[in-house]
């Protein structure tokens, strides 16, 4: 069965709904200065270049890797599709493109959670945290490497039977999702922000407030950040700063595509030893073999020591 992929007609439509949110934007005093004109123009570059090669990138892992996969372990018995853990491949039925959803959906936290935990993979996807403002245009300000190894987090699917064209139209309608997260004029919305993964949770998402950082991976639940333990609302009292704690400060699309891993090269020649090399590629974000910057996990817990401190030193001195 064919299906086209919806971002055939969503790539149009991001084009459209920026220039309108830019226009809104321009005529509003409240966000007026939503969009700067040079980071727009480098979120326009990465997203062009994405939007160039993701079709070179996925014919090949449709071809070759998925068909691949799905041949191998949903062979044909007797002109009938069957799992190799013995049953029946699934078919196109409503209920199994609920559980495709669903299925791309926690690939997607996992996906989106280790390009944050890894700093190799974090080299790749810092590209799209890497503007100081949240809007639409930062929606299409992709990465082009990680491209290339996103697929290896959905191989599971095809190998247990969802079909590869099902995949496909659910890995776009995921990118639909995601791309309109990226507004500032949607506010909380009540009884869906329960179990879905709203506009203001993305705020928290984009945000390089200590607390808010490395919150909220989901697609379009939030399910999954409250069972693994990655969620955090918006609080409005909190004033939010977007971008990251090292910026590339170029509007230059190559400095912004390769200065973390220009980074990674100089942090390894910091030391002779292989576990701190290894360490500097494959682990997380801010780690140092002599303490000299941190890891987000422990910026947030010294934080947190900071703030109980205080707590208690009040609670002392009200007494």
């Amino acid at each position: 069965m064919d299906f086209t992929n919806p971002l055939v007609y969503g790539v149009p439509c991001f084009l459209a709904f920026i220039l309108l949110e830019l226009v809104y934007s321009k005529s509003h005093d409240e966000h007026h200065d939503l969009y700067d004109w040079k980071e727009l123009g480098a979120s326009l570059t990465m997203g062009i270049g994405s939007s160039i090669l993701a079709p070179l990138i996925k014919t090949i892992t449709v071809i070759l890797l998925f068909n691949f996969i799905y041949e191998v372990f949903n062979p044909l018995v007797d002109g009938v599709r069957m799992n190799i853990m013995g049953w029946k491949s699934f078919g196109y039925a409503w209920y199994v493109w609920l559980l495709c959803q669903l299925a791309d959906d926690f690939s997607y936290y996992w996906f989106h959670r280790q390009n944050h935990n890894v700093r190799l993979l974090w080299a790749a996807h810092i590209v799209h945290h890497s503007s100081d403002n949240f809007n639409l245009g930062t929606a299409v300000r992709n990465g082009w490497f990680t491209i290339i190894y996103k697929p290896l987090f959905y191989m599971w699917m095809p190998a247990i039977g969802f079909p590869v064209e099902m995949i496909v139209v659910c890995l776009g309608i995921e990118a639909l999702w995601q791309f309109q997260l990226h507004t500032v004029y949607v506010p909380k919305l009540g009884f869906i922000e329960k179990f879905m993964n709203t506009h203001t949770m993305h705020q928290v998402h984009h945000a390089q407030n200590i607390e808010y950082m490395d919150k909220n991976h989901g697609g379009f639940l939030n399910i999954f950040d409250k069972m693994f333990g990655t969620w955090k609302e918006l609080d409005e009292e909190i004033d939010i700063k977007y971008g990251v704690t090292h910026p590339p400060n170029s509007y230059n699309p190559l400095v912004i595509l390769t200065h973390e891993f220009s980074d990674i090269w100089k942090d390894m020649k910091k030391s002779d030893k292989l576990k701190d090399k290894f360490m500097y590629v494959f682990g997380p974000p801010g780690w140092s073999h002599d303490g000299s910057t941190l890891t987000i996990k422990q910026v947030q817990d010294q934080l947190k020591k900071e703030r109980n401190e205080i707590a208690e030193l009040k609670l002392k001195l009200d007494k």
